[in-house]
């Protein structure tokens, strides 16, 4: 999501955006940003709508969530130069036009400065209201909204086009006439006189949780329009109208809708709570789920994309970790150690990886660690194989999983392609799943790790793919006709990803009691237990989606099949 350097925008080229918009497009959407991350947000967000690509056509710098990240009231009392440092902050992370809010202008002589540097910048449009400085805001209770002469209000605004050099930068004109209960007919006189002055446009502002009003009043701008002989942008803010439609928006003729402070909003609201659930546990670990990853931070802010140039040429490869010291009492030797074809399965495993540029392997051996003499990887012995379950093998080798690592069954086989796309997809835990599953699943007698995904997967066979879906449960005891996917046996862990499985397995080892998931104990868990977990805790475990490409040694049967495979 991150804005990288070459995607920065130059002051011009930005400034000319907005009027272009409005010019080929006839509506945009406006989102408030208030520092520079939250620009970088705004600026990248996108949804997939009924294959229909939305998302922000640019900014609002509003005073109002200026201020309160500041921890300052909307009073008018940040000085300009520590807006004018915001505004930077959200340009440099964004390449997007932005819309400043102007409050009441302050006095003519000031805003006269205050739009030569707005334009400097590149800012496309600046919005002032019609109210005595100093202004409180529009949608606080109980205030009175005192209103400026329109006459007064009409010279400022002439005297702001007055100095703009850009044909591109455009001038607001914000009637607060509904604000303060002049009614609808006081919004048009004042709309006629501010546009007759040289506004490029009317916001027309209401607190009223019914749209009527402003409907009321697009009605009569239309009128208004035709009798000036010109038709200037219409904008509105339905910060308290927000059952309102952007479609409904536009058939009553609005140009721009801005929502005006709801990122700041949805933060303050977060914070509050994330910092509640740290003073109600005592510690933070609840609160995990209601963050977002460090690395996603990370990311979003280049940070990763600066790490990633540093370490261009000393870039190592990831960490493979395979528990492999179950025993099964179909076969005499561990599974890991069946002969295919004259290489043990182990050793196949090695040659898959290690062409896939993977060299550092870890392989957890317990029952006949003896058996075990493929080179080329390091061992790490765990002697109470026979007292405790996979899950706690795989954490023989908690130390080795810094950084993030690959998790693989030690009985299967698999291709290339899956760990080399492994390698390339996105999210801090991914399981890798089988889609054909579907396609034979009535034939299978064997008791397999199924899969329900918060999306059901698409008819459409894919060889190989990363979809955008998660996982909601996984267990051997889902219904074979519910189930969407089969586990293969192998999963992806980033360095976040790592940290919340260490804290959960160390948590759950330390004081859990009773059944675990599908285990009897938590000392019989699965790795599939644990995943069940993460999930429940709120954590998000993506996707890989394969069709076929691997296969795993249940029986002395597929030792059989699988031969015939190789």
């Amino acid at each position: 999501m991150e804005l990288k350097l070459k995607g920065r925008i130059l002051p011009n080229d930005r400034r000319s955006i907005l009027k272009k918009l409005l010019i080929n497009k006839g509506f945009v959407r406006i989102l408030e940003t208030h520092n520079g991350l939250s620009a970088i947000i705004a600026n990248n967000i996108k949804e997939n709508v009924r294959d229909e690509i939305l998302e922000f056509d640019g900014f609002w710098f509003s005073s109002f969530t200026d201020s309160a990240s500041k921890g300052y009231p909307d009073i008018e009392i940040i000085g300009v130069e520590s807006r004018y440092e915001t505004i930077r902050q959200v340009l440099n992370s964004s390449n997007k036009p932005i819309i400043i809010d102007g409050d009441t202008g302050g006095e003519a002589a000031k805003f006269e400065y205050f739009i030569r540097s707005l334009e400097d910048m590149g800012v496309s449009m600046v919005i002032i209201e019609d109210k005595k400085f100093p202004k409180r805001n529009s949608l606080e209770s109980g205030t009175i909204q005192d209103q400026e002469d329109p006459d007064v209000f009409a010279t400022k605004i002439k005297r702001g086009k007055e100095v703009q050099i850009s044909n591109d930068f455009m001038l607001i004109a914000r009637i607060e006439s509904l604000i303060s209960g002049a009614g609808l007919k006081d919004a048009i006189y004042r709309a006629k006189k501010y546009l007759l002055a040289g506004a490029d446009g009317i916001m027309i502002h209401s607190k009223n949780i019914n749209p009527k009003e402003i409907f009321d009043f697009a009605n009569e701008y239309e009128k208004l329009s035709k009798e000036l002989g010109d038709r200037k942008p219409l904008v509105c803010v339905p910060t308290t109208y927000n059952t309102i439609t952007e479609d409904e928006l536009k058939d009553h003729g609005f140009n721009i809708v801005i929502y005006a402070n709801h990122l700041l909003r949805a933060a303050h609201k977060a914070m509050k709570e994330t910092a509640s659930i740290i003073l109600r546990n005592k510690r933070a670990f609840e609160a995990e789920a209601m963050c977002s990853p460090v690395k996603t931070v990370f990311k979003d802010v280049g940070f990763l994309d600066v790490k990633e140039k540093d370490m261009k040429y000393i870039k190592g490869t990831i960490k493979v970790i395979i528990p492999a010291a179950g025993a099964d009492p179909e076969f005499e030797i561990p599974k890991a150690m069946t002969i295919l074809k004259g290489k043990p399965v182990l050793q196949r495993q090695i040659e898959t990886l290690k062409n896939c540029g993977i060299s550092e392997i870890i392989v957890i051996r317990g029952f006949k660690k003896e058996e075990f003499n493929v080179d080329g990887v390091k061992y790490i012995n765990n002697e109470e194989y026979d007292k405790y379950y996979i899950l706690h093998s795989l954490f023989k080798a908690e130390e080795e999983m810094e950084g993030g690592f690959i998790f693989i069954y030690s009985d299967i086989l698999f291709n290339e392609k899956i760990i080399k796309n492994l390698l390339i997809s996105k999210g801090d835990i991914i399981l890798v799943l089988d889609n054909s599953y579907t396609y034979h699943k009535h034939k299978i007698d064997k008791n397999l790790e199924l899969i329900l995904t918060k999306n059901k997967p698409s008819e459409q066979t894919r060889d190989l793919y990363q979809v955008e879906n998660e996982i909601i449960r996984i267990g051997r005891t889902i219904n074979m006709d519910m189930a969407d996917y089969e586990f293969t046996g192998i999963a992806y862990f980033s360095e976040y990803g790592v940290e919340i499985i260490r804290r959960i397995y160390n948590e759950c080892n330390l004081n859990h009691k009773g059944n675990f998931h599908e285990a009897d104990s938590f000392n019989k868990a699965s790795f599939i237990d644990l995943i069940q977990e993460v999930i429940d805790r709120g954590f998000r475990v993506d996707i890989l989606e394969v069709h076929k490409g691997w296969f795993e040694i249940h029986t002395r049967k597929d030792v059989d099949v699988a031969e015939k495979l190789i």
